[in-house]
């Protein structure tokens, strides 16, 4: 955890209180070991010092715990597995895959220079040598492929293909998708081995866009059934691949 963090919510001033570990070393702490609230680690891509309270878009955050050991109940790594980790942030969900699954079986991809920095001085610190890639997550990694898991920890409006094309058979990719109800739902697909990828959202969650997917887009173009029912998501299903990004009812929908 960075030594200076921003609490997600305004406060009366409008603006975003910051948490200093040298200045307020008991609320810093407090607000790190909270379950359930994310912590804001930067503000327009770096651009705002975090020298005090500030206003801006949360380009990086640090997520609560309860959220990180839900999406790694769901991604299952097992030791010895291959994992892509998109978004290494802060290093926090990269420290806990690298001492389940290994070292050399971690690859993780931090897009902003500064962040890849950090991430990288803490992670060795712990005794922890994962292969940090500073690049473009959608890209994934082919060097290192294929993954039996890949995890990402930003959210997008369609799958990168290169995710899809780096999954072994039988690999899993863990995803926040962008929907039409106001917040994104984790997307569980696995890989059949033909090149596409089928799967089912298993819960609400609200992630930061990857950068190069920010500008919102048509969901009935990016695979949305018109008359999706925000009531309904977890009878969805979705396919990608070669094709693109489809979703559609499943057959057991009321």
């Amino acid at each position: 955890m960075p030594d200076r963090v921003w609490w997600p919510v305004r406060g009366t001033d409008g603006l975003y209180r910051i948490y200093d570990r040298t200045q307020q070393p008991r609320a810093w702490l407090k607000a790190v070991y909270l379950p359930g609230i994310p912590l804001i680690t930067q503000i327009d891509d770096g651009t705002v010092a975090p020298t005090g309270p500030a206003d801006g878009a949360f380009t990086s955050s640090i997520s609560s715990p309860s959220v990180v050991i839900e999406l790694l109940r769901h991604l299952a790594p097992e030791p010895g597995q291959k994992t892509l980790e998109i978004g290494t942030g802060t290093g926090y969900t990269t420290a806990l895959l690298t001492h389940r699954t290994g070292d050399t079986n971690v690859t993780t991809i931090e897009i902003d220079p500064r962040l890849a920095h950090h991430a990288q001085t803490r992670l060795h610190a712990l005794g922890l040598h994962p292969h940090l890639i500073t690049g473009d997550g959608e890209q994934g990694h082919p060097p290192n492929a294929p993954y039996d898991r890949i995890l990402a920890t930003a959210s997008v409006r369609t799958i990168p293909p290169a995710w899809i094309d780096q999954l072994r058979p039988g690999g899993l990719l863990l995803v926040p998708l962008d929907s039409p109800f106001g917040h994104d739902l984790l997307l569980r697909l696995e890989a059949d081995g033909h090149g596409q990828a089928h799967g089912r959202f298993i819960a609400p969650v609200e992630f930061m866009r990857t950068r190069a997917q920010r500008t919102p887009r048509s969901h009935v173009g990016l695979g949305w059934p018109p008359d999706a029912s925000p009531d309904q998501w977890q009878y969805l299903h979705v396919t990608v691949g070669p094709a693109g990004q489809h979703i559609h009812h499943h057959a057991s929908a009321p």
